[in-house]
């Protein structure tokens, strides 16, 4: 019997020239993803490396490759401004320990319950202040650094960039590597599983090294001296409240930006599924390595993984040898780096950077759902206007105190023809936020009969079903049940029972007008325990009573 069968050679055929597209798309994205961090290039190759042979080792989800991610390259830039390169692996180290706890906790799939609006903005703003920030390296120029900042001096540097020989060569650079990336998948034909990053980039280097053309070019180091392990020193400085801040704001976005790939990831195949868990424990490891190694955090990247499942890519194979071709890369061709003009990166950079942008699903997620698009748009205008943390959580903040409006909202309609029964109908939810509004609708119809609708309420909670009965017994009103599940009308003593039961006006919690004589009990059709049962149909009951007991009029106590 052979040792490897025929499928086997297949499944290691496959997997071995996906990890080749991987790298070549990897490798562009990370030294873009470093220089645009303000850090050495090396680093984004370090994680990288990480991202294959660490995370790409574990369990989680088998086709998602990891590596720096541009979504992450906001947050990094402002965290090396404000706390130095040496802090970087501490905090790195820390967001992957926290990542590595939350998994043991089983908290990874709660990251799924996260507004996806309040993720398409939080990307969105990751993607306009890293369009912004390059638009300076597009110019070989210097970015102010932040959001408002970056975009403030955006009319200088258009001054400056039309005057500068040097600077309209650097942008003419730039604008065709991002256009050829742009073009690439309608002109590539079969040779589209060539990454457009690696050719434009490719492209790119080649025409400046033929025409020697004086732009900036990455800086090379050595991957020795990049590397620069957290000492105790810097652990000390966890005590500083910012920087703590800064370590949980790394672990909670690394985290729901890997977890929310790993969804799209399983939507391209039909293999087994990510175990949210496990895939947060792996990430989580593997930024403790890249923390104590001094380099970039990293995610899982959704460009990585796809062009990883669309190359064929059968097992976790891929993703390993993808981290094996770039530590080749790095032991053996370093100084090519060299060669690519700065320009250039920042040209891949502002195509991810537009890519983040929901640009599309913006007009319909309006017309259909605006509550979540004015979310979408706030965050994103709060992450460019303040910084990464704030504008995540005042994203968060909003998309609760929407879910609390539309929980509490609820429609009155009023149709009176001017003679018989005026009829009011109810649809939302009602709850005790909108009790006030409910019963000054209900004061100020005219002293006529009255049929109350609550069959479109999706929830009504016990202040108002109370307060509903109190006035409907005032009003001898006729009072339809809500919707299933929605809570049951009944008197406080009647244990359960229900208006809208069969029974008359002195039947307890009997329906006015409902089929029945008066002294039907008003136990709910279809509830268990009959009318004697406490709380039967989901009312709000108390102690049980004889069926044929009468209710005493006026509002329940």
């Amino acid at each position: 019997m052979p040792l490897i069968t025929a499928e086997r050679r297949r499944t290691l055929r496959a997997d071995v020239t996906a990890s080749l597209v991987v790298f070549l798309v990897a490798l562009p994205l990370c030294v873009g993803v470093a220089v645009a961090s303000g850090v050495p290039a090396e680093l984004g190759l370090i994680t990288g490396i990480v991202g294959g042979l660490v995370t790409g080792l574990l369990p989680g989800s088998s086709l998602q490759v990891s590596g720096p991610a541009a979504g992450l390259t906001v947050l990094v830039f402002t965290a090396v401004s404000e706390y130095g390169l040496p802090a970087l692996g501490v905090i790195v180290l820390g967001a992957g320990l926290i990542q590595v706890v939350l998994g043991a906790l089983r908290l990874g799939r709660w990251f799924r319950a996260i507004s996806l609006a309040v993720v398409q903005g939080m990307l969105a703003g990751i993607g306009l202040v890293l369009i912004a920030g390059q638009l300076y390296a597009l110019a070989d120029a210097k970015a102010p650094g932040g959001g408002l900042a970056d975009l403030a001096g955006l009319p200088r540097l258009v001054l400056a960039t039309l005057t500068s020989q040097h600077a309209l060569l650097a942008l003419a650079v730039g604008v065709g590597t991002a256009r050829l990336i742009a073009v690439w998948p309608r002109i590539s034909g079969r040779a589209g599983v060539v990454p457009g990053a690696l050719v434009a980039v490719g492209a790119a280097t080649a025409l400046t090294a033929l025409l020697d053309l004086p732009i900036s070019r990455v800086e090379v180091q050595g991957l020795l001296h990049a590397i620069q392990p957290p000492g105790l020193s810097d652990a000390a400085r966890l005590a500083d409240v910012g920087l703590a801040a800064t370590v949980v704001a790394f672990a909670l976005i690394a985290s729901a930006e890997s977890l929310f790939s790993a969804n799209a990831v399983d939507r391209l195949h039909s293999g087994r599924r990510t175990d949210y868990d496990k895939e947060l424990m792996a990430q989580g490891a593997g930024n403790t390595v890249c923390g104590l190694l001094g380099s970039l955090p990293m995610t899982a990247v959704i460009v990585r993984s796809s062009a990883n499942v669309r190359a064929g890519a059968r097992t976790k194979l891929s993703r390993v040898l993808h981290g094996v071709w770039l530590l080749l890369f790095v032991a053996l061709l370093p100084q090519a780096l060299s060669y690519v003009p700065t320009a250039a990166l920042a040209g891949v950079l502002i195509h991810a950077g537009w890519k983040l942008i929901p640009v599309r699903e913006i007009r319909p997620l309006w017309r259909d759902h605006r509550g979540e698009a004015v979310v979408l748009i706030v965050t994103a205008a709060a992450i460019v206007t303040t910084n990464m943390f704030e504008g995540v959580l005042i994203g968060l903040l909003l998309a609760v105190v929407k879910t609390a409006w539309a929980m509490s909202h609820v429609h009155i309609s009023v149709s009176d023809s001017g003679a018989g029964a005026v009829r009011v109908r109810l649809t939302g939810n009602a709850t005790f936020l909108r009790l006030p509004r409910i019963l000054d609708t209900l004061e100020a119809l005219p002293q006529r009969h009255v049929e109350l609708d609550l069959s479109g309420v999706r929830h009504l909670d016990h202040a108002c079903m109370t307060a509903l009965q109190g006035w409907a017994d005032e009003r001898n009103a006729h009072i339809s049940q809500p919707a299933a599940g929605a809570g049951t009308l009944g008197g406080p003593e009647s244990g359960g029972a229900a208006r809208g039961a069969p029974g008359g006006p002195e039947a307890a919690g009997a329906v006015r007008g409902a089929p029945g004589g008066p002294e039907a009990a008003g136990a709910v059709r279809g509830a268990p325990g009959g009318p004697e049962a406490a709380g039967a149909a989901g009312s709000a009951g108390g102690p049980a009573r004889s069926p044929a007991a009468p209710r005493p009029k006026g509002p329940p106590a």
